[in-house]
Order: C-alpha cells, then sequence, then structure tokens
C-alpha cells in the first residue's frame, strides 16, 4: 500500500517528504499540521520495510496521541511495533521506570495526579523548615515555578537571592525538603516526573546514548507548548552526530506561558540545531473573513518569528461569517447569545461553541441557556474518579502497587462502604496488617472475608477470587473484568452519580493503553501510570451547548463560534493591561483572542458590553487591531 501524496499542498509535501535532519515546520491554525506529521511517520515506515529503527512521536495530551495512532495505523500496517506516540510526561515516566533505580526511583513510583495530594507533602516539607508565613496552597505554583524552569536543589537559593525573593533560605529549605519527601516516599509529581528523567539522562550518559539507538527519529507536536524542562529532556533524547528532529509548532499559538511555554523556545530550537523551516501559512478551517481579521490581529505581536508568513484562506469569503455586536450589559450579552444559539437548528447548536477568556463569564451563558430551554456544559477537568466503583476499583489498584498507602486504603473502605454498607475501620486494619508483613490489602482482604455472611454473591466473589490472585499474582485483569459485572449489578438498584460517564473515561483509556503498548505489554505499573497520566474528564452530554475557556479549546475546531466578552480587563485578563501594552502577558492575551477566532469553520460571533458585573468596561484593544471598531485612545494603555 502506497501513501497517497496528491492530495498534500507543496509546503506539506516538502514537509512530508523531508529526507534527513532537523526540520522546523511552522504550521498555523488548520493547515493541516496533523496531517502532515501523521504522514511524515507513515513514510518513513513505509520507505524503511526491513529496517529496526523505531520513531518516537512526543505532544502533550494523550487525545492528540491517540488521535495520531488511529491516522498512522490506518496508512501503513506495522505502526504499532515501529512507533511510540505518547506524551512527555508518559515518556520520562516509562524512562524512570525501567532507570529510576540509579537516582533512588523504585519502578512502583506513584504519581500525586491530585492537587490535595502534593499540598500534604508540601504541608511536611513547610512544617519540617520551621517557621513561615505561608500555607501549603499558596506555596504549590511557586514549587511548580522552580521545577518547570529545572531548578536544582543546590541552585534554587542563589536564584532566589539574585531575584530578590524574601525568606531566600527556608524557601529553599521547603524546596529541598518537598523533592526529597518526593524520593523517601516514592512519589512524584507532574512537573517532577519531567526534572527527575532530565537529572537521570543528564547523570547517566550510558542511559542516555540507548535511546537515540532506539528512537532515530523523534516528531513533537505542539512544540510551541514546551517549558524549559521539557525542551531539556528533548534535546538529551536527539542522537549528537544524526538529529533527526521533526518539530510542529506555531509561535502564535503560545498560550502556556504559566506553564513554562515562552516564544524563546523556538529560539533557542534555532541556535541548538542548524534547523531548516518549512512555513504552511494556507488554512483550510477558517472562513476568508476570519483569516483576515486574524492577520490584523497577530502582527501587533512583537515577539514572532521573524519572516512569518500571513495566513491565507482557502475559503471563499462569505457575508455572513463575521458578526460583531454591542451590548450595555454582559446580562443582554449572553441573553442575546443564548436566543442567536436557540434559533438555530439543532443541527447547527451541536456543532457550536461559546468562548470566554473566564470560567465567570461562561457560567453566566449557561444560566441563560437554561433560560431558553437548552443545556449548557462548561468542562470541569477531573483528575481522579469520584462515583464510588470507580474510585474503589482505582483505590484498590494503587494499594495494590504500594501495600502500605493509608490514603488509598481509606478511599477503599469510604468506597466499600458505600457499595455493600460495611464499614471497616482503617486504623484497626492497618493494625492487623503487622502480621502481614505490613500489607494493608491483604488485611483489608481478610477482614472483609470476616463478614462474608453479609457481602452480596459478586462481592463474595470478586475479593475471595480476583482481590486474591492480584495480592498473591498481581493478576489484575481478571479484576478489571469481573468488577463491572458488580458494580452493574449496583448501578441497575441505584444507580452512582457520575458512574457510567467515568466508567466510560475508563474504558476510553484503557483502550488506548492497549493500543499504543499492546496488551501483553500490559502490567499494573503501566497501567497505573495512564490513569494519573489522564484526565478524568468526561467527554460533553449529547445535545449540550459546548461552553469553554480558550484554553480547553486549544486544538479543536467548531462550525459556529461566539467569543464573547470582548472588552479591557477580561480579554485581554486585568494582569496583563496592568503589565502595559508591549508587555509579554499583553502579547499572550492577543495569542489568545488569535487562537478563539481560529477555532470556526463557518461563522465567528464577537460580542462585548459595557457594563460586566457592574463595572464599566472599554472595548478589547483587540478590537481595534482587528480594524472592527474605530480607534480609542482611552484603550489602549
Amino acid at each position: 500500500m502506497s501513501i497517497d501524496l496528491s492530495s498534500l499542498n507543496e509546503n506539506q509535501r516538502q514537509a512530508v517528504e523531508w529526507d534527513e535532519g532537523p526540520l522546523l515546520l511552522l504550521a498555523g491554525p488548520g493547515s493541516g499540521k496533523t496531517r502532515v506529521l501523521t504522514y511524515r511517520i507513515a513514510r518513513l515506515l513505509e520507505m524503511s520495510p526491513n529496517k529496526h529503527f523505531n520513531i518516537l512521536g512526543l505532544t502533550f495530551t494523550n487525545k492528540a496521541a491517540g488521535e495520531m495512532r488511529s491516522r498512522i495505523e490506518g496508512l501503513v500496517s506495522n505502526a504499532r511495533e515501529r512507533t511510540l506516540l505518547t506524551t512527555f510526561h508518559s515518556f520520562c515516566a516509562k524512562i524512570l521506570r525501567q532507570h529510576g533505580n540509579h537516582i533512588g526511583l523504585h519502578p512502583d513510583f506513584t504519581i500525586l495526579s491530585q492537587d490535595h495530594d502534593r499540598e500534604a507533602i508540601l504541608h511536611e516539607a513547610i512544617k519540617q523548615t520551621g517557621e513561615i508565613e505561608t500555607t501549603a496552597q499558596r506555596l504549590l505554583p511557586f514549587i511548580n515555578g522552580l521545577l518547570n524552569n529545572c531548578v536544582a536543589i543546590e541552585e534554587v537559593e542563589s536564584l532566589l537571592v539574585k531575584n530578590n525573593v524574601d525568606n531566600t533560605h527556608k524557601l529553599a529549605a521547603i524546596y529541598r525538603n518537598y523533592r526529597q519527601l518526593l524520593k523517601k516516599t516514592n512519589s512524584l509529581d507532574f512537573a517532577s516526573i519531567i526534572l527527575e528523567a532530565l537529572e537521570l539522562l543528564t547523570n547517566k550518559p550510558a542511559i542516555r546514548k540507548q535511546i537515540p539507538r532506539i528512537y532515530t527519529h523523534i516528531c513533537v507536536d505542539e512544540f510551541q507548548d514546551t517549558n524549559m524542562a521539557q525542551y531539556k529532556v528533548l534535546k538529551q533524547l536527539v542522537h549528537p552526530d544524526s538529529p533527526n528532529l521533526f518539530i510542529v509548532a506555531d509561535d502564535d499559538q503560545i498560550i502556556y506561558q504559566w506553564n513554562g511555554a515562552s516564544p524563546e523556545r523556538l529560539n533557542e530550537l534555532r541556535q541548538d540545531f542548524e534547523i531548516k523551516e518549512i512555513q504552511l501559512p494556507e488554512n483550510y478551517r477558517c472562513p476568508a473573513e476570519v483569516i483576515e481579521i486574524a492577520n490584523r490581529l497577530i502582527v501587533n505581536n512583537l515577539s514572532r518569528s521573524q519572516n512569518k508568513q500571513k495566513l491565507r484562506s482557502a475559503k471563499v469569503a462569505r457575508n455572513t461569517s463575521l458578526r460583531i455586536k454591542h451590548f450595555a450589559t454582559f446580562d443582554e450579552e449572553r441573553d442575546w447569545v443564548a436566543k442567536d444559539i436557540s434559533s438555530r437548528p439543532e443541527s447547527e447548536r451541536i456543532e457550536t461553541v461559546v468562548l470566554a477568556r473566564t470560567r465567570k463569564l461562561l457560567d453566566g451563558v449557561v444560566q441563560a441557556l437554561q433560560n431558553n430551554g437548552l443545556n449548557g456544559y462548561v468542562p470541569i477537568r477531573k483528575d481522579d474518579f469520584q462515583s464510588a466503583p470507580m474510585q474503589w476499583l482505582h483505590a484498590i489498584l494503587r494499594l495494590a502497587n504500594s501495600r502500605q498507602d493509608r490514603e488509598q486504603l481509606r478511599r477503599i473502605c469510604q468506597a466499600f462502604y458505600r457499595l455493600e454498607g460495611i464499614n471497616l475501620n482503617v486504623d484497626e486494619i492497618i493494625s492487623n496488617a503487622a502480621i502481614s508483613e505490613g500489607d494493608y490489602l491483604r488485611s483489608w482482604r481478610d477482614m472483609v472475608l470476616k463478614r462474608h455472611s453479609e457481602l452480596s454473591a459478586p462481592c463474595l466473589k470478586i475479593v475471595t477470587e480476583d482481590v486474591s490472585k492480584l495480592l498473591d499474582y498481581m493478576n489484575f485483569l481478571n479484576l478489571l473484568k469481573n468488577a463491572f459485572d458488580w458494580f452493574n449489578k449496583f448501578n441497575a438498584e441505584e444507580p452512582f452519580n457520575d458512574y457510567q460517564q467515568e466508567k466510560s473515561v475508563w474504558e476510553n483509556i484503557y483502550t488506548n493503553i492497549k493500543s499504543n503498548y499492546g496488551e501483553e505489554q500490559l502490567s499494573l505499573h503501566l497501567l497505573l501510570q495512564e490513569l494519573d497520566l489522564n484526565s478524568k474528564t468526561p467527554e460533553p452530554p449529547k445535545n449540550a451547548i459546548r461552553c469553554y475557556t480558550i484554553h480547553a479549546a486549544k486544538g479543536l475546531e467548531f462550525k459556529h463560534v461566539y467569543l464573547i466578552g470582548l472588552v479591557e480587563e477580561q480579554l485581554p485578563s486585568w494582569g496583563a493591561v496592568k503589565k502595559g501594552n508591549n508587555s509579554p502577558e499583553i502579547e499572550e492575551e492577543r495569542r489568545n483572542c488569535f487562537v478563539a477566532i481560529t477555532r470556526a469553520e463557518i461563522s465567528l460571533t464577537l460580542s462585548y458590553a459595557d457594563n460586566y458585573f457592574r463595572w464599566t468596561k472599554k472595548p478589547s484593544r483587540f478590537l481595534q487591531e482587528m480594524g472592527l471598531i474605530l480607534c480609542q485612545k482611552s484603550s489602549t494603555t
């Protein structure tokens, strides 16, 4: 089967057929970059059927990795055997599972995906340090910043002194204690996964040299979102003599500066590699009118790549593609948006999105939609399961992996009470575990079986057979298969909130894990790793009107887009406005606006009001830059 490249434009084809060496693909929104990236990987595989090199594809979301995997498998037959398409965090966790013992990590380390788990560790780090007027919740973003910027323990104090930070000595001690406590508890948070992998690769050259031998070609999607730590890891993965690096990026879509992304990253890439560049300015998504205002807007950013080409629309201009609406108050704005959406046919409503810079505005729109008989949906990120069945299953797998994890035991007992009505005392289980070498899971099972007459038949079978196999042989497959029979029985009698949604999320994650790694390689460590690294946010309900923040909409496209709240101190944000018109913060807000308007496939409606929550607001400077309202000097401060 030969890959057909006839549908690609000249620049796309040139990128797909790129041979050896580093290449930067500057790909604008709607330019077909995912198609180019997947064709590139598929072509490499097709052109080398008898070779044994592997290809590593790195991106930032498991959803994006899954989409790439599906497309490539549709093009070539042996894709899974020779490609690993995954996220930075998953790949770094894989390295640490294999080689983390060199830096004091056991392969069964736990990933802390919940802020309250991280805050508990940080609280202990603060307690160890002594008197300081702060809380773990307030200090967590500070710790994240240090980790994302690759600050070593021995360097942190001098860095804080250089930046005139108060309480330098104690903050440095807290950072040191936090990282040491993570190691002591065999735990990692998201940022530490990247930093620990970097330190492993930096300090263990023998391990670092292995990776380029396995993955001779590395492809990175959404490179503009990388922080310093991720970029340094990437440099460690590339072969120094033959850097076959294929980078896809767009510096007009950098909207994660709070997580360490920066326009400087592309400049670093250009300095570190003799990299060739190809641009994809052709836009196949947006109407011509939208592309015109997008170009007018983004040209005001000074930190863009030099010689960046304007977007070119592949669509014919239509008079109905772009609307701008002005209202006296936000209440009028949200009510009009809701009524306008309700006037659309149902087939159009489900292809519609309302975008805003902040969640607060979206909540108002949801209420207005409800007043018009429509269901509005604002996604809320979930990092853990909340229904009793899924909480029990996830916690029992975690406890099997780490047999003295008190928090997982607590979650198991809490969920089990909701499932079977049997109340077990956590402290009693831990006390009894002393006779089983401190194995909390074994002690839990034994206490449950003492009350076997109170158990439902499916539960008794699960505990007697499947939990026992998990205990003795780490065999979790039977438990996964049979647990849902038990859960479904309860759900039919008394439905658990969120269970069906969470079951669907679990099934999707599990399917993706098997697809990427193969069921024969599926271990408990790998299963827990991918469960912890994946969001538990369910898909939007059918027929719901999606209401997203701009960040949540990045990478998506919609037939009809409403962008609300285009006023100063909303978009751009209050914090950015205070920094000044030429600040990096204003440039990022401009990119936020650029990302939002380029989600539209058919129509774009922009709206603003004079008053929000009793505060008078001026029209956004971005409306002026797009040429949609007359210049007002007072809003360009």
